[in-house]
């Protein structure tokens, strides 16, 4: 009884210190703290994990802590900042796959039993398939395995097909008596299908909502599959991070303002692009020297860092040259939509790698009103977060997406690699606009030849 209850109590502090440590997540002031409480909570619950009674295997056991949290340790230390989204995805989809092979292991031993139990169950194995599955996918996209979206001519009838085939042979399992390995079998490559096919054709501004989406799915997974074991901090871990998943997947969703079903079911891809009005004007260039001066002698310059900054790995650059213009008196702001990069947050993580103070990066809300002030908006990288048509071509893909109003600048500079359309296929209507002006080049380069002209300027 007194072994029971410090186990109890144990998990309940840990829960507590999980809840605290993602409301203290919500800061970028404070984020680094609520990790760090986090993995001290999760290693007290590996701990306790060990002292349950009858709990086997402990060598096995301790070699898997071992070599996974050596994995860990070295993937983190060595992974370049532009290649965080896929880490990231390849990670969420390892968790929803732990919780259905749980179920798996579970179902193979014939040690689910109960009607509610076997129901958890069967949802926490659906729903951790199509998230590890889903997953995979996001990663061969996100780190250029998977060059295009790969859409199906009756990509949502198979969608629904597979669905409900999955949800079908679950039925089953929780109505049989006795599962059989078949069924079992049937069951799992039905919903790892459905999560391969369900994320292939997702791509350009929606895919940091998946990514979002599907982490939210393997926190629900891990709580089913807690319930199953009878696990309080498995229980609480993954509820905890599937309703926050769940909200975040929400927001960002509104700040594109298409609802979850149209992301997963008419995703913005190169291949959905074929609409839109014709554009017209011309692409007019800008030289380096050219943008340095516009910035040097502007009273206030709004930088929108996008996934070209981060592929570049400019951020150090970019920050390097905002600290020169503010030391000539300019005022420098940096604009962040929502689902700028390939992951929730990514450009906030970037910036705050480079240095960059908390209290002059902000959202799209907050900075949007201030761009007709701006007398220049200097965009690097990014594409459909600061397309116009978004606002006003009710036949593009992009239509009704709130962006960034760059085009409001009195001067709008574009580093760009070259002239081709962005991740999502979508021709952009500001690089044509009278207003805008191309600084073609990586970011790296063409904003290290700013920063010569902006010192040379000072001389």
């Amino acid at each position: 009884m007194t072994a029971q209850w410090f186990i109890d109590a144990s998990y309940f502090a840990v829960a507590v210190v999980f809840i605290l440590g993602l409301k203290a997540m919500s800061s970028p002031v404070t984020a680094r703290k609520g990790i760090v409480w986090a993995g001290l909570a999760m290693i007290v619950a590996t701990l306790v994990t060990f002292a349950t009674p009858g709990m086997q295997n402990f060598d096995l056991m301790i070699l898997a802590i071992v070599l996974g949290g050596a994995l860990a340790w070295w993937s983190g230390r060595v992974v370049r900042m532009t290649d965080m989204p896929q880490m990231v995805a390849i990670y969420n989809g390892m968790g929803g796959g732990a919780a259905a092979a749980i179920a798996a292991l579970e179902f193979a031993r014939g040690e689910v039993h109960g009607t509610v139990v076997t129901t958890l169950a069967v949802l926490g194995a659906l729903i951790g398939s199509v998230a590890f599955s889903g997953s995979c996918i996001a990663f061969a996209k996100l780190q250029g395995i998977m060059k295009k979206a790969w859409r199906l001519p009756a990509q949502n009838v198979v969608n629904i097909v597979l669905a409900l085939a999955a949800l079908v042979l679950g039925g089953t399992i929780v109505a049989a008596g006795e599962v059989k390995g078949e069924l079992i079998v049937a069951f799992f490559i039905l919903a790892l299908l459905l999560g391969a096919i369900l994320t292939s054709p997702i791509g350009g501004a929606d895919m940091p909502v998946v990514i979002s989406l599907l982490n939210a799915f393997t926190g629900l997974a891990v709580g089913f599959e807690g319930y199953v074991l009878g696990n309080p901090a498995l229980i609480v871990a993954g509820i905890v991070v599937g309703a926050s998943g769940t909200l975040l997947t929400q927001l960002m969703a509104k700040a594109m303002n298409r609802p979850i079903s149209n992301v997963l079911f008419t995703p913005i891809s190169g291949a959905a692009s074929g609409g839109g009005e014709a554009i017209e004007g011309s692409m007019k260039e800008f030289s380096a020297l050219d943008a340095a001066s516009v910035m040097r002698y502007a009273s206030k310059v709004v930088i929108v860092p996008g996934y070209g900054m981060a592929v570049a790995g400019a951020q150090h650059k970019v920050w390097e040259m905002a600290q020169l213009l503010e030391e000539g008196g300019v005022e420098v702001a940096f604009a962040i939509h929502p689902v700028a990069g390939r992951m929730p947050g990514h450009m906030n993580v970037l910036l705050a790698e480079a240095g960059v103070p908390y209290d002059k990066i902000f959202d799209l809300e907050e900075i949007n009103a201030e761009f007709p002030q701006a007398d220049v908006a200097l965009v690097i990288g990014a594409n459909d977060v600061v397309n116009p048509v978004a606002r006003t071509d009710k036949t593009s893909p992009i239509y009704g997406m709130p962006i960034l109003n760059v085009d409001q600048a009195h001067n709008v500079i574009v580093v760009k690699r070259g002239k081709g359309a962005g991740y999502s296929g979508i021709e952009n209507a500001l690089f044509y606009k009278d207003n805008c002006r191309m600084l073609y080049g990586s970011a790296q380069q063409a904003i290290a030849e700013v920063i010569t002209h902006i010192k040379a300027l000072e001389a």
